[in-house]
């Protein structure tokens, strides 16, 4: 009988350094060293071999000369509007198969102004909004405050901090100065969605998706601004109460479902994302605001674990999941 051969495992990601940065958030999406490790024990105990590669310069030519079978990729990039690209754009150069979305997908996904573009195409409703440039820009007569305002193109609440709701244009020409300077890109401008907050996690591909339950973060408790600065996405613990599953109505519970595989599918995602929405106060109806085709995965800090645990999955489980949910994608073995 012939006996199957390890499989062999690239495992690519940023770490956060401790080093001075021109801004206190520049390192927020970047993942410390337990983390990875959290994911290298998860795969070594399904049996596969793991090669750590952090996703620096040097990884070109450690691709080129490691011969790995798949990479587990949550590299977020160094540089540039389409970082999270450059891994998945360097492995399908390689041809190296990987876990998770394409580097069309997650360069587009990073745009939260292409994003919303592409999804308001598939009628996934999607608050109203403008890319400012500069203070001086001019408001659209068709966007009523309350506006949020935010990088155009940063993950991890970046940019965001506790004041960054404008209730009028001096709060508004402000707040775009202040990310157009600080982070060197357009601002995004959307209307404000008073109302509940949602995170839903998807896994899998096609016809297959499975829809995690759906998770409620509630912003009621002292300090909290109730939605996600980057204070209060640093020490959720301290400003965050979740709940999962939500307490929604069927009704409510399907139409936040639909509205997550529709993005997920308009974005053609791949194996694994979070989509993160607002049920607004008004109307009762869903309202998409971002989408992370390459979700953290921080045990005990990050929704998607969170979210697993509450369908029944374990944090290794998650990994194995995502890691099977590749190979079938590539007509591979799975492990575990």
């Amino acid at each position: 009988m012939e006996t199957r051969q390890t499989l062999k495992v690239g495992l690519t990601y940023n770490l956060r350094r401790n080093v001075p940065t021109a801004n206190e958030d520049d390192q927020a999406e970047y993942d410390d060293l337990e983390t990875v490790l959290q994911i290298k024990t998860a795969l070594e105990e399904a049996g596969c071999e793991v090669l750590l590669m952090e996703a620096t310069s040097g990884i070109v030519s450690i691709l080129q000369s490691q011969d790995v079978d798949i990479v587990f990729n949550f590299a977020e990039g160094l540089k540039g509007r389409g970082r999270e690209a450059h891994i998945p754009a360097l492995l399908n150069l390689l041809s190296i198969p990987f876990t998770g979305s394409d580097e069309t997908t997650l360069a587009v996904a990073l745009d939260k102004a292409l994003t919303k573009i592409i999804v308001s195409h598939a009628n996934v409703r999607t608050p109203n909004f403008q890319l400012f440039f500069g203070k001086n820009d001019k408001l659209k007569k068709s966007l009523k405050f309350p506006l949020i305002v935010k990088p155009n193109a940063e993950g991890s609440s970046k940019g965001i901090i506790d004041n960054s709701i404008a209730t009028n244009h001096e709060e508004l020409a402000s707040l775009v100065e202040r990310v157009t300077s600080l982070y060197k890109q357009p601002a995004l401008v959307e209307e404000y969605i008073e109302g509940r907050e949602f995170t839903v996690g998807i896994l899998g591909n096609g016809d297959s998706l499975e829809v995690l339950p759906i998770l409620e973060a509630h912003f009621d408790k002292s300090g909290s601004r109730g939605f996600y600065s980057y204070r209060v996405k640093k020490h959720s613990s301290n400003f965050v109460a979740y709940t999962c599953p939500a307490s929604l109505t069927p009704g409510e519970e399907k139409s936040i479902k639909k509205l997550a595989v529709n993005v997920f599918k308009a974005l053609q995602c791949n194996d694994v994302a979070r989509i993160d929405l607002r049920v607004s106060a008004a109307d009762n109806k869903p309202y998409f605001i971002e989408i992370n085709p390459l979700p953290g995965l921080a045990d005990g800090f990050s929704d998607l674990p969170l979210i697993a645990k509450a369908a029944g999955m374990e944090y290794n489980q998650l990994i194995i999941r995502i890691l099977n949910e590749a190979l079938v994608r590539y007509g591979m073995d799975t492990v575990g």
